[in-house]
């Protein structure tokens, strides 16, 4: 239900009969609405019950700061507020024939965009797993102590991590400099799923629901391969736009560790045997 104080500034924009009121969908971390007003002009409300108004700001400046750095299209946020999100309606239709293509360069063109750190300018969520972003110099220590370790240790709390499994991560963070070479603090989506990226009504490419931060570009590659991944036609445009070669491949697995142990701290043991799976990589 559109909360009341977005109606208000919707009204102040001359928006005040709906239409028609159609639910998107329902997922881990929202609930999506599209109000249609009798103007044709149609609003995204987005909506998290239990969540509280930096859940939605967080969201929001991802969103402005992938908007500032790409071409992609990025829904604007038109308010936020204490009991949602009010966007732009990208109007979702079929993708065009060069959708990967497009989406390949343009996120290559978002990892050009360096950073003064690895981090962020607050913490944000990555669904609704709260995201550390505190200023790092080091992308291995920021992806141990901001990433793997508040995870795991978050995980052995609840009981859904074993201590045993808790000290492997623990050494593997160590490990980090010999695994992963070095790379520069570059914006990143954070949450780059299927899911997160959609068609806008030109079937071009639409970037949604980020977990921004500055990070390893290949974070965000790594992202892409879970769920049945993206085309190939995505990561050659990416690969030829960015000159990044495919070696990231042999490092995706442990790069998405920070996103199978946030599972597992959302979702319980479903993602449990992923993460076993991941550390026997590594014993």
């Amino acid at each position: 239900m559109l909360a009341p104080e977005a109606a208000h500034w919707l009204r102040g924009q001359g928006l005040e009969q709906v239409q028609a009121r159609s639910a998107l969908g329902a997922s881990a971390s929202s609930q999506v609405s599209r109000y249609r007003f009798i103007q044709g002009t149609s609003v995204i409300w987005k909506e998290q019950p239990g969540m509280s108004f930096d859940f939605f700001q967080a969201e929001a400046d991802g969103l402005a700061a992938l908007r500032a750095a790409t071409s992609l299209r990025v829904p604007r946020v038109y308010f936020v507020g204490e009991d949602g999100l009010l966007m732009e309606d990208l109007n979702p239709a079929p993708s065009s024939p060069r959708y990967w293509e497009s989406l390949g360069r343009g996120l290559a063109e978002l990892h050009q965009f360096r950073g003064p750190h690895f981090g962020f300018s607050g913490d944000n969520y990555c669904g609704l797993g709260p995201q550390i972003n505190s200023p790092c110099a080091d992308g291995h220590e920021f992806f141990a102590t901001r990433r793997l370790l508040p995870q795991a240790q978050r995980a052995t709390e609840r009981g859904l991590l074993g201590g045993d499994l808790l000290r492997q991560i623990e050494q593997l963070c160590q490990r980090l400099p010999e695994l992963i070479p070095p790379a520069p603090a570059v914006l990143v989506h954070g949450d780059l799923w299927s899911g997160n990226v959609i068609a806008d009504e030109q079937g071009e490419p639409a970037l949604i629901d980020p977990a921004a931060y500055w990070g390893w570009a290949e974070s965000d590659l790594a992202m892409t391969c879970q769920f049945g991944g993206f085309a190939g036609r995505f990561y050659d445009a990416y690969q030829e736009a960015s000159g990044m070669n495919g070696e990231w491949r042999s490092r995706a697995e442990l790069l998405n560790l920070y996103h199978q142990l946030n599972h597992l701290n959302l979702f319980g043991t479903l993602y449990a045997e992923t993460v076993n799976s991941t550390l026997a990589r590594y014993r």
